[in-house]
């Protein structure tokens, strides 16, 4: 198994731009093996509150066919962020789209203050994938401020859990302790994507990680490069390396 975290600069509110930044960097993934490729929260818009609802997109939103089209043909995972409108209620979201051109969607549980002026909350959407029998569920950046978060992925048997953060360098240090700790208390592999540029005016702190099941980290991106971090589990042996663009 191979997968990919991607750590990317977004350009504030370009969706075209940013979506180029995806194709870009699922073709590299592919082209390196990988079965799933994860990218930073709002990695579609950049984190946004105020220009969210502008942003939105609907889950069956005509914007994402490229990407299903790239899942298609690299037969590979994506799961990409961008605000949800669904029912009349505005999420931070990110879209899960299968090789079988399936698209699922997860919603953040709990949100950072302020988020609540502009967006939701919920539960409700909250998906899990198996690649070779290893379950995957999902979070999104202030649900590991929360240890139910990952408590409640433990209960569901999680073996591998994704995070899709925007981090400043200042928030970096507890992202890390954090996630070491569920990774060593619930016996989870831990995969970390955040942005490496500026977003919503703030610096991001990039350093997307991977931790094995027993809270080893395992391997590293910087704070400022563009690019992937790949990891491969061998017999339950997780490597990694760096791929820069």
């Amino acid at each position: 198994m191979i997968l990919a975290a991607a750590q990317t600069k977004p350009t504030r509110g370009d969706i075209e731009a940013n979506l180029a930044d995806h194709y870009r960097l699922i073709t590299l993934a592919a082209q390196n093996g990988a079965q799933l490729i994860a990218f930073p929260e709002l990695s579609i818009t950049g984190y946004e509150r105020e220009n969210a609802l502008q942003l939105a997109f609907k889950k069956d939103d005509s914007r994402l066919e490229q990407l299903k089209k790239l899942a298609v043909e690299n037969n590979i995972i994506i799961i990409a962020g961008a605000p949800i409108y669904i029912e009349s209620k505005l999420f931070i979201g990110e879209f899960i789209i299968s090789p079988d051109n399936s698209v699922s969607v997860y919603t953040k549980q709990f949100l950072h203050e302020g988020e609540d002026e502009f967006f939701e909350s919920s539960f409700d959407y909250n998906p899990m994938i198996t690649i070779e029998n290893q379950k995957i569920s999902f979070a999104i950046c202030a649900d590991i401020d929360h240890p139910l978060h990952p408590e409640n992925a433990c209960k569901r048997a999680t073996d591998i859990y994704i995070t899709s953060i925007f981090f400043t360098p200042n928030g970096i240090p507890n992202a890390y302790r954090d996630l070491q700790s569920y990774a060593e208390k619930h016996k989870m592999n831990v995969l970390m994507s955040n942005f490496a540029g500026e977003s919503w005016g703030y610096p991001s702190g990039g350093q997307s990680a991977f931790w094995n099941n027993k809270g080893e980290l395992s391997g590293q991106m910087n704070d400022s490069d563009s690019g992937l971090l790949l990891v491969e589990n061998d017999n339950n042996n997780w490597t990694t390396r760096v791929v820069k663009i």
